[in-house]
């Protein structure tokens, strides 16, 4: 489901900004849920090769631990990146 910030009418009124701020506060949630499906897909895939079974092997739980640890790392330098080149605009 996708929010279209930019067709919300702020014109005068505090309801319209309410409703504005909802809707995106409800789109970054989204975002951050679309990511951590992403994540663990992405992990699941990699490191799951095997019918899993009642309890993770060590193998697979440092696997799962590093490839959130690195996901989690790469996020962090790309939110720094964006910030780092906005800051300079």
């Amino acid at each position: 489901m996708s929010f279209d910030l930019n067709n919300v009418d702020t014109s005068d009124t505090g309801v319209d900004k309410e409703l504005k701020d909802f809707l995106m506060m409800e789109q970054k949630k989204a975002q951050f849920q679309s990511q951590i499906n992403r994540l663990n897909d992405i992990c699941w895939d990699k490191c799951v090769t095997d019918k899993p079974s009642t309890k993770l092997d060590s193998r697979t739980e440092n696997c799962l631990r590093n490839c959130v640890d690195r996901f989690l790392d790469t996020s962090i330098a790309v939110a720094q990146r964006f910030a780092t080149l906005i800051s300079k605009q």
